[in-house]
C-alpha cells in the first residue's frame, strides 16, 4: 500500500507555497493567513523536529540591534498573540543576564544606558533577590525577553494552521524542484504537483540543497546543549527562583549578542577571557539556563570543534563547569545531550547581519536567519518578506 494514500491530498493552486515548518517557514505561513492568503506548508519530517524546534526556548529580545532588534520587537508582540490564538505558553519572564567581574557590569550598564528602560541594571543583592546566583558583581534585568517551549508551540501553531480556512499544512512532503512560470511557480513535491503564485523556501542550512549556489557564504555550526536536572535541592528558595523565575544568562554571551557590541567595555572582557579562559572563547560558549516544565533545566550552547565528527566532551564539560560555577552548586547531572545546526555567514560584506533572504526564481524567496536568531525574529521578518513578495 503507499503510504501517501492515507494522507489528504495536496490543493492543486495557492497563493503562497512555504518549504519547511520550523519557525521561519511557520511564521511566514502565519503572517499570509493573517493577510487572506491561501498557504500550503510543506515538510518532509512528520513534525517539527528540526533546529528551531531543539533550541532551549529563550527568546533574546532586548540583546539584539539593528534590523535584528526591529524584527525581534515585532516577533515578540506576533508571539504573544499566537499564543493567546493558538493556545500554547508564552512566558513573559524576561532574563537575567549575570556578571560576575566589574568589566561585564560595565557592559551591561551601557547596554541599560542604550535601551532607555528596556533594561535593568541590578546590584549583587538585587541579582540574588530575582534568580539563585548569591554571588556575582550585579547584572541587567531584561523585561522583554520570552520563554516557550519550541518543539510544542510549532506543533500546536501548525496544528492550529491547519485547522485555518484555506491554510494546508503537509508534512512527510519533501521540495523537490521548481519551475517558474508567468507569475506563479510550479513546486514539485514528494506527493504532487502544486501551483503557487509565491513561494517561500525556509529549511535553514539546508538551503544548498535545493538551490546549491545559495549554499555559498553560508556555513552551519554544530553548538552543543544539554538538559540537566535541577541542581539545586528541591524546596529551597534558591530553586524555586530558578524554576519559576527569568532566563539566567551567563556573562559569555556579552562576546555574542549583538547589542554589547557598542560597549567600549567589551574589550577588556574579552582580553580577561583570553588571558583566564582560553576555552571560552575556543568553544563561543553562550550560557543560558531555561528551565523547563518537569524541573529540568536546558543549559545551552557551546560550539563542537570543526575537525570533531561526532560530540565533543570538552565543550559539555564546559557547559556543566560554567553553569555550577555560575550556581554556586555542585556538578549538574545530565539528562540528555543533543546538538543543533546553525548558519553563520562567512566573514566578509553583510556577514554582520543575520537575515539572508535571496530570490534563487521569480516570485520564490530562500529565507534564511543566522546566528542561532530565527525564533527569536523570525515573526518579525516575515512581514517584510510577505510584503516584497505581493
Amino acid at each position: 500500500m503507499n503510504p501517501d494514500s492515507a494522507l489528504p491530498p495536496l490543493p492543486t493552486k495557492v497563493d503562497l507555497a512555504v518549504v519547511g515548518a520550523g519557525a521561519v517557514g511557520l511564521a511566514h505561513a502565519v503572517e499570509a493567513h493573517a493577510r487572506g492568503l491561501s498557504v500550503l506548508v510543506v515538510d518532509a519530517a512528520q513534525r517539527p523536529v528540526g533546529n528551531t524546534a531543539r533550541r532551549g526556548g529563550h527568546l533574546a529580545i532586548t540583546t539584539q540591534d539593528s534590523t535584528a532588534l526591529a524584527c525581534a520587537l515585532a516577533s515578540r508582540e506576533r508571539w504573544l498573540k499566537a499564543g493567546r490564538e493558538a493556545g500554547f505558553g508564552v512566558r513573559e519572564c524576561g532574563a537575567v543576564v549575570v556578571a560576575r567581574h566589574r568589566d561585564e557590569l560595565a557592559v551591561l550598564d551601557d547596554l541599560v544606558a542604550a535601551r532607555a528602560g528596556d533594561a535593568t541594571l541590578l546590584t549583587g543583592p538585587q541579582v540574588a533577590d530575582r534568580t539563585p546566583v548569591q554571588d556575582s558583581a550585579g547584572g541587567a534585568f531584561l523585561p522583554l525577553d520570552l520563554r516557550i517551549e519550541p518543539a510544542s508551540a510549532l506543533g500546536i501553531i501548525a496544528d492550529w494552521l491547519s485547522g485555518r480556512p484555506q491554510v494546508h499544512v503537509a508534512w512527510s512532503t519533501a521540495a523537490q524542484t521548481f519551475d517558474a512560470g508567468s507569475g506563479c511557480t510550479l513546486v514539485r513535491t514528494s506527493r504532487g504537483e502544486v501551483v503557487a503564485k509565491r513561494v517561500v523556501v525556509a529549511v535553514g542550512h539546508d538551503v544548498g540543497q535545493l538551490f546549491g549556489e545559495l549554499g555559498d557564504g553560508l556555513l552551519p555550526v554544530r553548538r552543543q546543549m544539554l538538559r540537566i536536572a535541577s541542581p539545586l535541592p528541591d524546596g529551597v528558595p534558591a530553586a524555586e527562583r530558578l524554576a519559576a523565575g527569568p532566563v539566567l544568562v551567563g556573562a559569555s554571551t556579552l562576546l555574542r549578542d549583538s547589542a554589547y557590541l557598542h560597549s567600549r567595555a567589551l574589550g577588556e572582557v574579552r582580553e580577561r577571557l583570553r588571558a583566564r579562559h582560553p576555552d571560552l572563547l575556543a568553544a563561543e560558549v553562550h550560557l543560558t539556563l531555561t528551565a523547563q516544565p518537569d524541573g529540568s533545566v536546558v543549559v545551552g550552547d557551546g560550539r563542537a570543534p570543526a575537525d570533531v565528527t561526532g560530540r565533543s566532551e570538552d565543550v559539555d564539560e564546559l557547559l556543566l563547569r560554567e553553569t555550577a560555577a555560575l550556581l554556586g552548586s555542585d556538578r549538574p547531572v545530565v539528562r540528555s545531550r543533543w546538538s543543533v545546526t546553525e548558519v553563520v555567514r562567512a566573514p566578509g560584506p553583510g556577514s554582520g547581519d543575520p537575515f539572508v533572504v535571496t530570490e534563487p526564481l521569480p516570485g520564490v524567496r530562500a529565507v534564511t536567519i543566522a546566528d542561532g536568531l530565527a525564533t527569536t525574529t523570525a515573526l518579525g521578518l516575515a512581514p517584510r518578506v510577505v510584503d516584497s513578495l505581493f
